[in-house]
Protein backbone atom coordinates (compact mmCIF):
# COMPACT_ATOMS: atom_id res chain seq x y z
CA UNK A 1 0.00 0.00 0.00
CA UNK A 2 3.02 2.41 0.59
CA UNK A 3 4.28 2.26 -3.16
CA UNK A 4 0.84 4.06 -3.96
CA UNK A 5 1.14 6.59 -1.54
CA UNK A 6 1.69 10.54 -3.38
CA UNK A 7 5.18 10.23 -2.22
CA UNK A 8 6.40 7.07 -3.89
CA UNK A 9 4.35 8.24 -7.05
CA UNK A 10 6.50 11.44 -7.24
CA UNK A 11 9.64 10.00 -6.20
CA UNK A 12 9.01 7.03 -9.22
CA UNK A 13 8.42 10.13 -11.80
CA UNK A 14 11.79 11.84 -10.81
CA UNK A 15 13.65 8.50 -11.57
CA UNK A 16 15.18 8.93 -15.15
CA UNK A 17 13.81 6.97 -18.00
CA UNK A 18 16.51 4.90 -20.53
CA UNK A 19 17.23 6.71 -23.49
CA UNK A 20 16.17 5.43 -26.83
CA UNK A 21 18.78 4.52 -29.27
CA UNK A 22 19.57 2.48 -32.28
CA UNK A 23 20.57 -0.62 -30.14
CA UNK A 24 17.31 -0.96 -28.70
CA UNK A 25 13.91 -2.26 -29.73
CA UNK A 26 13.02 -4.08 -32.48
CA UNK A 27 14.73 -4.41 -35.93
CA UNK A 28 12.96 -2.76 -38.09
CA UNK A 29 12.87 0.76 -35.72
CA UNK A 30 16.55 0.14 -36.14
CA UNK A 31 16.29 -0.08 -39.67
CA UNK A 32 14.57 2.89 -40.21
CA UNK A 33 16.61 4.81 -37.81
CA UNK A 34 19.42 3.74 -39.89
CA UNK A 35 18.06 4.44 -43.19
CA UNK A 36 16.94 8.21 -41.92
CA UNK A 37 20.04 9.45 -40.33
CA UNK A 38 21.73 8.00 -44.18
CA UNK A 39 19.12 10.47 -45.47
CA UNK A 40 20.21 13.22 -43.53
CA UNK A 41 24.05 13.23 -44.15
CA UNK A 42 23.53 12.14 -47.62
CA UNK A 43 21.20 15.42 -48.10
CA UNK A 44 24.51 17.42 -46.61
CA UNK A 45 27.20 15.85 -48.70
CA UNK A 46 25.07 16.29 -51.52
CA UNK A 47 25.35 20.21 -50.75
CA UNK A 48 29.06 20.34 -49.86
CA UNK A 49 29.64 18.21 -53.07
CA UNK A 50 28.04 21.16 -55.17
CA UNK A 51 29.77 23.83 -53.11
CA UNK A 52 33.13 22.27 -53.60
CA UNK A 53 32.06 21.95 -57.71
CA UNK A 54 30.61 25.59 -57.86
CA UNK A 55 34.09 26.76 -55.92
CA UNK A 56 37.01 24.61 -58.29
CA UNK A 57 35.18 25.60 -61.43
CA UNK A 58 34.95 29.05 -60.08
CA UNK A 59 38.31 29.71 -59.06
CA UNK A 60 40.24 30.08 -63.11
CA UNK A 61 37.51 32.98 -63.95
CA UNK A 62 37.78 34.57 -60.25
CA UNK A 63 42.08 34.60 -61.10
CA UNK A 64 41.78 35.97 -64.06
CA UNK A 65 39.03 39.00 -63.68
CA UNK A 66 40.63 42.36 -63.49
CA UNK A 67 37.64 44.08 -62.35
CA UNK A 68 36.38 44.08 -58.61
CA UNK A 69 34.15 40.74 -58.89
CA UNK A 70 32.01 42.19 -55.83
CA UNK A 71 31.32 45.93 -57.24
CA UNK A 72 31.52 46.02 -60.88
CA UNK A 73 28.75 46.22 -62.92
CA UNK A 74 30.53 45.05 -66.44
CA UNK A 75 29.85 41.44 -67.38
CA UNK A 76 32.74 40.43 -70.20
CA UNK A 77 34.28 37.36 -68.81
CA UNK A 78 35.71 36.45 -72.69
CA UNK A 79 37.07 40.21 -73.57
CA UNK A 80 40.75 40.75 -72.97
CA UNK A 81 41.28 41.31 -70.20
CA UNK A 82 38.50 40.05 -68.75
CA UNK A 83 36.15 41.88 -66.85
CA UNK A 84 32.81 41.11 -65.56
CA UNK A 85 31.23 41.50 -61.37
CA UNK A 86 27.99 40.37 -60.13
CA UNK A 87 26.73 43.81 -58.88
CA UNK A 88 23.97 44.16 -61.24
CA UNK A 89 22.95 40.53 -60.69
CA UNK A 90 22.66 40.87 -57.12
CA UNK A 91 20.71 43.84 -57.38
CA UNK A 92 18.17 42.50 -60.56
CA UNK A 93 17.96 39.28 -58.82
CA UNK A 94 16.88 40.89 -55.37
CA UNK A 95 14.47 43.94 -56.59
CA UNK A 96 12.79 40.94 -58.57
CA UNK A 97 12.15 38.57 -55.89
CA UNK A 98 11.28 41.16 -53.48
CA UNK A 99 8.58 42.90 -54.93
CA UNK A 100 7.51 39.99 -56.37
CA UNK A 101 7.36 38.76 -52.46
CA UNK A 102 5.24 41.84 -51.84
CA UNK A 103 3.02 41.00 -54.15
CA UNK A 104 2.33 37.50 -53.55
CA UNK A 105 2.25 37.37 -49.83
CA UNK A 106 -0.39 39.37 -48.84
CA UNK A 107 -2.84 37.63 -51.65
CA UNK A 108 -1.51 34.26 -50.65
CA UNK A 109 -2.59 34.71 -46.94
CA UNK A 110 -5.99 36.29 -48.19
CA UNK A 111 -6.88 32.73 -50.40
CA UNK A 112 -5.54 30.61 -47.32
CA UNK A 113 -7.85 32.32 -44.90
CA UNK A 114 -10.80 32.07 -47.50
CA UNK A 115 -10.52 28.81 -48.23
CA UNK A 116 -9.87 27.72 -44.58
CA UNK A 117 -12.61 29.60 -42.65
CA UNK A 118 -14.63 31.44 -44.96
CA UNK A 119 -15.38 29.31 -48.66
CA UNK A 120 -17.95 26.45 -48.23
CA UNK A 121 -16.53 22.89 -47.88
CA UNK A 122 -17.06 22.10 -51.56
CA UNK A 123 -15.69 25.52 -52.76
CA UNK A 124 -12.82 25.37 -50.31
CA UNK A 125 -11.55 21.98 -51.77
CA UNK A 126 -11.93 23.33 -55.57
CA UNK A 127 -10.12 26.43 -54.37
CA UNK A 128 -6.85 24.41 -52.69
CA UNK A 129 -7.03 22.03 -55.94
CA UNK A 130 -6.75 24.71 -58.41
CA UNK A 131 -4.26 26.82 -56.34
CA UNK A 132 -1.88 23.53 -56.18
CA UNK A 133 -2.11 23.08 -59.53
CA UNK A 134 -0.67 26.32 -60.50
CA UNK A 135 2.81 25.08 -59.33
CA UNK A 136 2.42 22.39 -61.74
CA UNK A 137 2.77 24.93 -64.60
CA UNK A 138 5.86 24.77 -66.17
CA UNK A 139 8.06 27.99 -65.87
CA UNK A 140 8.27 27.94 -69.79
CA UNK A 141 4.60 28.58 -69.96
CA UNK A 142 4.46 31.15 -67.78
CA UNK A 143 7.22 32.46 -69.70
CA UNK A 144 5.35 32.65 -72.76
CA UNK A 145 2.35 34.40 -70.92
CA UNK A 146 4.61 36.79 -70.12
CA UNK A 147 5.83 37.42 -72.90
CA UNK A 148 3.26 37.04 -75.37
CA UNK A 149 0.37 38.64 -73.21
CA UNK A 150 1.03 40.62 -69.85
CA UNK A 151 3.92 42.61 -71.38
CA UNK A 152 1.26 44.34 -73.56
CA UNK A 153 -0.86 44.48 -70.49
CA UNK A 154 2.30 46.54 -68.27
CA UNK A 155 2.78 48.84 -70.56
CA UNK A 156 -0.15 51.15 -69.62
CA UNK A 157 0.52 49.94 -65.74
CA UNK A 158 3.69 51.50 -65.90
CA UNK A 159 2.39 54.50 -68.01
CA UNK A 160 0.10 55.28 -64.86
CA UNK A 161 2.09 54.91 -62.25
CA UNK A 162 4.91 56.64 -63.69
CA UNK A 163 2.08 59.33 -64.14
CA UNK A 164 0.67 59.25 -60.76
CA UNK A 165 3.44 57.90 -58.19
CA UNK A 166 6.54 59.29 -60.41
CA UNK A 167 7.89 61.16 -57.19
CA UNK A 168 8.92 57.70 -55.81
CA UNK A 169 12.17 57.11 -57.05
CA UNK A 170 11.07 53.19 -57.94
CA UNK A 171 8.11 54.71 -60.57
CA UNK A 172 10.29 57.89 -61.82
CA UNK A 173 12.30 57.96 -64.94
CA UNK A 174 11.57 59.03 -68.32
CA UNK A 175 10.92 56.09 -70.14
CA UNK A 176 8.57 53.13 -69.48
CA UNK A 177 7.62 50.06 -71.01
CA UNK A 178 6.66 45.82 -71.00
CA UNK A 179 9.74 44.45 -70.58
CA UNK A 180 10.28 45.54 -67.18
CA UNK A 181 11.68 44.52 -63.37
CA UNK A 182 8.33 45.16 -61.93
CA UNK A 183 6.55 42.69 -65.21
CA UNK A 184 9.04 39.93 -64.08
CA UNK A 185 8.41 40.48 -60.79
CA UNK A 186 4.91 40.24 -60.94
CA UNK A 187 5.07 36.89 -63.07
CA UNK A 188 7.15 35.59 -60.44
CA UNK A 189 4.81 36.48 -57.93
CA UNK A 190 2.15 34.27 -59.99
CA UNK A 191 4.76 31.32 -59.86
CA UNK A 192 5.34 31.91 -56.05
CA UNK A 193 1.57 32.24 -55.22
CA UNK A 194 0.71 28.81 -54.84
CA UNK A 195 3.98 27.49 -52.80
CA UNK A 196 3.10 30.51 -50.24
CA UNK A 197 -0.88 29.90 -50.56
CA UNK A 198 -0.31 26.16 -49.54
CA UNK A 199 2.37 25.97 -46.96
CA UNK A 200 -0.02 28.77 -45.03
CA UNK A 201 -3.04 26.94 -45.33
CA UNK A 202 -1.71 24.17 -43.81
CA UNK A 203 -0.54 26.39 -40.58
CA UNK A 204 -3.61 27.61 -40.27
CA UNK A 205 -5.81 24.01 -40.43
CA UNK A 206 -3.15 23.29 -37.76
CA UNK A 207 -4.72 26.23 -35.13
CA UNK A 208 -5.99 24.88 -31.67
CA UNK A 209 -10.04 24.59 -32.03
CA UNK A 210 -9.96 25.48 -28.68
CA UNK A 211 -8.72 29.00 -29.02
CA UNK A 212 -10.48 30.13 -31.75
CA UNK A 213 -13.81 28.77 -30.00
CA UNK A 214 -12.79 30.83 -26.97
CA UNK A 215 -12.53 33.79 -29.02
CA UNK A 216 -15.83 33.28 -30.98
CA UNK A 217 -17.51 32.73 -27.42
CA UNK A 218 -16.23 35.87 -26.06
CA UNK A 219 -17.87 37.51 -29.11
CA UNK A 220 -15.56 38.34 -31.42
CA UNK A 221 -16.81 38.24 -34.84
CA UNK A 222 -14.33 36.05 -37.25
CA UNK A 223 -12.47 38.34 -38.66
CA UNK A 224 -11.24 39.18 -34.75
CA UNK A 225 -11.04 35.52 -34.28
CA UNK A 226 -8.63 35.40 -37.10
CA UNK A 227 -6.97 38.73 -35.86
CA UNK A 228 -6.76 37.20 -32.23
CA UNK A 229 -6.60 33.52 -32.86
CA UNK A 230 -4.76 32.52 -35.94
CA UNK A 231 -2.95 35.07 -36.95
CA UNK A 232 -0.55 35.18 -34.19
CA UNK A 233 -0.24 31.18 -33.99
CA UNK A 234 0.44 31.03 -37.50
CA UNK A 235 2.90 33.82 -38.14
CA UNK A 236 6.30 31.94 -37.94
CA UNK A 237 4.63 29.04 -40.30
CA UNK A 238 4.02 32.13 -43.11
CA UNK A 239 7.33 33.43 -42.70
CA UNK A 240 8.72 30.14 -43.52
CA UNK A 241 6.38 29.84 -46.68
CA UNK A 242 7.24 33.27 -47.54
CA UNK A 243 10.77 32.23 -47.12
CA UNK A 244 10.61 29.14 -49.19
CA UNK A 245 8.54 31.48 -51.77
CA UNK A 246 11.57 34.04 -51.85
CA UNK A 247 14.15 31.16 -52.61
CA UNK A 248 12.34 30.13 -55.42
CA UNK A 249 12.06 33.48 -56.89
CA UNK A 250 15.71 33.65 -56.32
CA UNK A 251 16.61 30.52 -58.56
CA UNK A 252 13.57 31.04 -61.19
CA UNK A 253 15.07 31.17 -64.91
CA UNK A 254 13.25 31.13 -67.87
CA UNK A 255 10.52 32.65 -67.42
CA UNK A 256 12.31 35.70 -66.46
CA UNK A 257 14.82 34.82 -69.15
CA UNK A 258 11.95 35.96 -71.89
CA UNK A 259 10.21 38.38 -69.79
CA UNK A 260 13.40 41.05 -68.68
CA UNK A 261 14.89 42.93 -71.50
CA UNK A 262 18.74 42.59 -70.65
CA UNK A 263 20.24 45.65 -70.22
CA UNK A 264 23.77 46.55 -68.99
CA UNK A 265 23.98 48.34 -65.39
CA UNK A 266 22.35 49.44 -62.01
CA UNK A 267 19.23 51.16 -62.39
CA UNK A 268 16.40 51.70 -59.85
CA UNK A 269 13.80 53.06 -61.92
CA UNK A 270 11.89 49.80 -62.80
CA UNK A 271 9.27 50.90 -65.12
CA UNK A 272 11.88 50.65 -67.59
CA UNK A 273 12.83 48.42 -70.08
CA UNK A 274 16.06 46.32 -68.65
CA UNK A 275 17.77 44.64 -66.15
CA UNK A 276 19.30 41.36 -65.20
CA UNK A 277 19.18 38.64 -62.99
CA UNK A 278 21.65 35.56 -61.69
CA UNK A 279 19.51 32.74 -63.20
CA UNK A 280 18.96 34.81 -66.42
CA UNK A 281 22.30 35.45 -67.29
CA UNK A 282 23.65 32.32 -66.77
CA UNK A 283 20.86 31.04 -69.34
CA UNK A 284 21.10 33.93 -71.93
CA UNK A 285 25.10 33.42 -72.26
CA UNK A 286 25.94 29.79 -71.06
CA UNK A 287 25.72 28.45 -74.45
CA UNK A 288 28.00 31.24 -76.31
CA UNK A 289 30.42 31.69 -73.72
CA UNK A 290 33.79 30.66 -73.57
CA UNK A 291 36.02 28.91 -71.14
CA UNK A 292 36.43 31.72 -68.78
CA UNK A 293 33.07 33.01 -69.64
CA UNK A 294 31.91 29.59 -68.54
CA UNK A 295 33.50 29.71 -65.31
CA UNK A 296 32.48 33.11 -64.70
CA UNK A 297 29.04 32.02 -64.71
CA UNK A 298 29.53 29.14 -62.12
CA UNK A 299 31.02 31.75 -59.91
CA UNK A 300 27.83 33.79 -60.15
CA UNK A 301 25.69 30.44 -59.34
CA UNK A 302 28.10 29.94 -56.37
CA UNK A 303 27.17 33.58 -55.16
CA UNK A 304 23.47 32.56 -55.63
CA UNK A 305 23.68 29.17 -53.86
CA UNK A 306 25.18 31.10 -51.04
CA UNK A 307 22.31 33.86 -51.01
CA UNK A 308 19.80 31.30 -51.41
CA UNK A 309 20.85 29.11 -48.48
CA UNK A 310 20.92 32.39 -46.46
CA UNK A 311 17.43 33.03 -47.22
CA UNK A 312 16.57 29.84 -46.07
CA UNK A 313 18.94 29.13 -43.20
CA UNK A 314 17.17 32.60 -41.93
CA UNK A 315 13.49 30.59 -42.68
CA UNK A 316 14.51 27.63 -40.44
CA UNK A 317 15.67 29.86 -37.86
CA UNK A 318 12.28 32.30 -37.57
CA UNK A 319 10.72 28.95 -37.21
CA UNK A 320 12.47 27.31 -34.74
CA UNK A 321 11.65 30.63 -32.63
CA UNK A 322 8.32 29.19 -32.30
CA UNK A 323 7.29 25.59 -31.08
CA UNK A 324 3.59 25.09 -31.39
CA UNK A 325 4.59 22.95 -34.56
CA UNK A 326 7.41 20.89 -32.77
Amino acid sequence: MTSDTPAALAKAAERPRPALSMSTGRAGDRIFAGLSRGSGLLILAIMAAIAVFLVWKAIPALQDDKANFLTSQEWNPDGAPAKFGIAQLVFGTLMTSFLALIISVPVAVGIALFITFYAPRRLSGVMAFLVDLLAAVPSIVYGLWGLNFLVTKMTGVSEFLNSYFGWIPLFGGSETGGRTILTASVVLAIMILPIISAITREVFVQVPHANMEAALALGATRWEMIRMAVLPFGRSGMVSAAMLGLGRALGETIAVAMVLSTTAGIDWHILKDGGNTFAANIANTFAMSGPTGRSALIASGLVLFVITLIVNVGARAVVARRKEFS
